[in-house]
């Protein structure tokens, strides 16, 4: 039996909240029946990381796309964490061109950070609600082949090549695979590869139907102090266009850049969300409305529900 509403809820919510849900429900379905099965890689970064309430809310909405039939991979970063702990161990960080230089003892607190503190947090507030997640980095089962980016930069990785076989064998087994992105080469040398990047690219060799990224904007914004400005869908050609002509610039470009990468590496559609949103992944895959930005290969309309 449902809990009585509260005295303090105002009669009028406590008059149409049932119907609002009921309504919820019925709009979501088609959107459950159309998605049954399908590969959903979740990018977790951002403000959504370092909330504790959202990063909760985040665990949530990614058992419940399990649970609805989805099949959802997470892929996530740890850079502020990554800094952090450099930071109490009193090494400095550089950066060149927004990357982290990389040397053999920062490359050690990456690995550590990423895959055994920030990826067990994430599979742990999965798990409080079934032991459906698990752990794992592009070094597992060979994920990840990588490649030095530039010797100044240290242990910063390249991607080669994805093979996705223990993914998708978790996959097949209804489990949730949660990635750190640290990859490896052929002699077995370990790269830390930006998350953004390791997203599409998973989402590509998984051929997912979608990939999401969880980031710090409501969307691609065609003026960045405008959240009204935000562009719902468009194709490749067009998001290109807007990099073209300077509409998008700056902070937003290497988040439609990451887009850009992951459907031209064949995930059918990209997702540029906010992740400062509770539920944020609902409200985009279940509702007609959506909330984010869409980008998608522009070669077939995505079907109505």
């Amino acid at each position: 039996m449902s809990p009585e509403p509260s005295d303090s809820t105002p009669a009028d919510d406590r008059g149409f909240e049932p119907s609002r849900r009921a309504e919820a429900l019925v709009e979501a379905l088609p959107y459950i029946q159309r998605f049954r099965g399908a590969i959903v890689v979740v990018k977790f970064g951002g403000n959504a990381m370092v909330d504790p309430q959202l990063s909760t809310t985040f665990a949530e909405d990614i058992v419940l796309l399990r649970s609805v039939g989805l099949r959802p991979v997470v892929v996530h970063g740890g850079g502020p964490q990554i800094g952090s702990l450099l930071e109490r161990l009193g090494k400095t960080t550089e950066f060149r061109d927004g990357l982290r230089v990389t040397d053999a003892e920062t490359l050690d607190v990456a690995r550590m950070v990423l895959v055994g503190k920030v990826g067990r947090d994430i599979v742990g507030s999965i798990n409080v609600h079934g032991a459906y997640a698990v752990g794992l980095s592009g070094e597992d089962g060979g994920l990840i082949r990588a490649t030095e980016r530039h010797p100044d930069l240290g242990f910063v990785g390249d991607i080669v090549e994805v093979r996705p076989g223990i993914v998708e064998r978790l996959l097949a087994e209804d489990m949730i695979p949660v990635v750190s992105t640290i990859g490896a080469d052929e002699t077995g040398q370990a790269f830390n590869i930006n998350a953004d990047t390791v997203a599409g690219a998973l989402a590509g060799a998984l051929a997912a139907e979608k990939v999401i990224y969880l980031t710090d904007v409501p969307g691609l914004l065609t003026d960045v102090d405008d959240p009204a400005s935000i562009v719902a869908r468009l194709s490749v050609d067009e998001a290109d266009g807007l990099i073209d002509d300077g509409t998008v610039s700056g902070g937003m470009i290497p988040k439609v850049t990451a887009c850009l990468d992951a459907v031209r590496a064949g995930a059918r559609s990209a997702h540029m969300l906010d992740g400062r949103v509770p539920h944020v992944l609902l409200l985009e895959l279940f509702t007609d409305t959506g909330i984010g930005t869409m980008i998608t290969n522009g070669a077939e309309p995505e079907p109505e529900p």
